[in-house]
């Protein structure tokens, strides 16, 4: 049986579902998220079209004055989408072709691709989010190591498994965040080098037969240079994932910290003071101080992480090609994510700055849970010559007899330790009372504790001073890409308004 040829097509694009369900939200996520970044890759691939005399300096001249006027003139948060073009570079190149002649208004697209526009579009989006991240990780990362600097002798309880285990300082608690948040920023900046390369002159996937400058493109927008292999330009969307993965990681790791905060302030432990400024009292129970700001900190950066995550799956099992599964609608997902992120650092820098430490909550947590009882098993190494297990078998028997008496090791400690000690040596100690309870106070057991790393005023003061000089590292290296940006800037409106001004 002879096929039958299919009937003529006489569709007309677009198809009005395809317009509402796509284009019109690409449209306006275009005109909302990537205007000032479109402009400056018209600007930049113009002025580079002159410089290499692929367009005559006279027809680049009146590109440039359309331009410049169209961004006058127009406001893009005016437009509504009507689907007789099918996206907002068609909309801005039919306006120009208005304006000078779709001979001359055409010949702006010579020697590139929406491939490498869009990249670098989402790029030059990127750039200032990350920008801003950095620099409110930085500003928590100060607060954090003003904070650790304050309280570098201020006693806390330590836990592991959510149990009383040691005593240590709250600045070498928080010493520990900085480190961590250090590593993130660090991890940022990484991930801003990545999509520190422009995708521009990669055109759809081969570069172009025209003798384009693309390292001048580059520099004019900023960028520390072009990306080489212009497949990559257009298929290796390695700059999103570096900059989610980064940002991902981030608020797993502040998460964690909001947790513990939120342990520290219940009634029932009490280690952490929050002020009136930062509590909601309930409304109808009047004795309640809940401390609201923490659990919307743990909620907002679990709903970063899942952003964040969101835009790695969105990008797992996809062709090593360009497609719209990194564009578009899913580059405006992304920055949800630095929309929460931001809320979660700047509340947490104000927070930080604003807890105190209970003090005499925690004399009292330290004094009735024997955390300070590690020490005593390794003095009696120290002192009495014993090996660390059977002094820890001492420490034990010591620990469960203060705990059944109900008691604490400075009040009712020595008398079962020196029977332990008889039991377990067949001879008495040679710790007088009162080297026993200076043993088992937690300002000698954080003292003695004066190694790298540990929580002892000399070890946490040299932490505190290299964490000083890795954060003004950081804030120079953002100075000098601040720097490189503006110079670029600059350098392009000079070169296109000198390009306005050519007759």
């Amino acid at each position: 049986m002879a096929q039958q040829p299919l009937p003529p097509d006489t569709s007309v694009f677009p198809d009005p579902v395809y317009k509402d369900t796509v284009l019109r939200p690409l449209f306006d996520g275009s005109k909302t998220h990537h205007v000032q970044a479109f402009r400056a890759v018209d600007r930049a691939h113009l002025v580079m079209l002159s410089e290499t005399g692929i367009l005559p300096q006279e027809t680049a001249a009146t590109i440039a004055r359309a331009l410049a006027a169209m961004e006058t003139e127009i406001d893009p948060a005016t437009l509504t989408y009507t689907g007789e073009v099918e996206d907002y570079f068609f909309l801005t190149e039919k306006e120009l072709k208005a304006r000078v002649g779709a001979d001359i208004g055409g010949r702006l697209h010579t020697a590139r691709s929406r491939n490498d526009i869009d990249h670098t579009l989402f790029k030059l989006a990127l750039k200032p989010r990350l920008d801003q991240l950095l620099a409110e990780a930085r500003a928590l990362c100060a607060a954090l190591i003003v904070k650790a600097r304050a309280g570098h002798k201020t006693l806390i309880v330590a836990y592991t498994h959510g149990q009383p285990a040691q005593p240590t300082t709250f600045g070498h608690y928080l010493s520990a965040a900085i480190e961590i948040l250090l590593r993130d920023i660090s991890r940022i900046e990484a991930a801003r080098d990545v999509v520190n390369l422009s995708s521009m002159g990669a055109a759809a996937i081969t570069t172009s037969g025209f003798a384009i400058d693309r390292a001048r493109v580059a520099e004019l927008l900023g960028f520390r240079g072009p990306q080489q292999n212009s497949y990559s330009c257009i298929a290796a969307v390695d700059y999103i994932t570096a900059t989610y993965s980064a940002l991902e990681l981030l608020f797993l790791h502040l998460g964690r910290l909001i947790q513990d905060f939120q342990f520290w302030t219940a009634f029932e432990v009490g280690q952490l003071h929050v002020p009136n400024a930062l509590v909601q009292i309930s409304s109808i129970m009047p004795q309640k101080r809940n401390p609201v700001p923490i659990e919307h900190m743990r909620h907002l950066s679990s709903q970063t992480v899942g952003r964040a995550r969101v835009m790695l799956d969105i990008m797992h099992n996809t062709p090593f090609t360009d497609m719209n599964d990194s564009e578009g609608e899913s580059q405006e997902a992304g920055y949800q994510a630095f929309d929460s992120a931001s809320r979660v650092l700047r509340l947490l820098s104000a927070f930080v700055a604003q807890v105190q430490v209970n003090s005499a909550r925690v004399a009292a947590n330290i004094d009735r849970s024997c955390i300070t009882i590690t020490e005593l098993a390794d003095s009696l190494v120290r002192r009495e010559g014993l090996s660390f297990r059977l002094a820890h078998e001492i420490a034990a028997d010591t620990a469960r007899a203060v705990v059944a008496a109900d008691t604490s090791l400075t009040a009712g400690g020595f008398a079962p330790f020196a029977r332990a000690f008889l039991a377990h040596t067949g001879r008495d100690s040679t710790l007088s009372q009162a080297d026993f309870a200076q043993i088992v106070s937690p300002d000698y057991f954080v003292a003695v504790r004066d190694r790298f790393g540990g929580p002892a005023p000399a070890p946490m003061l040299a932490a505190l001073a290299s964490y000083d000089q890795a954060l003004a590292q950081a804030e120079a290296r953002a100075q000098t890409l601040a720097d490189h940006e503006t110079r670029a800037r600059q350098a392009l409106d000079a070169a296109f308004q000198t390009l306005t001004e050519i007759r």
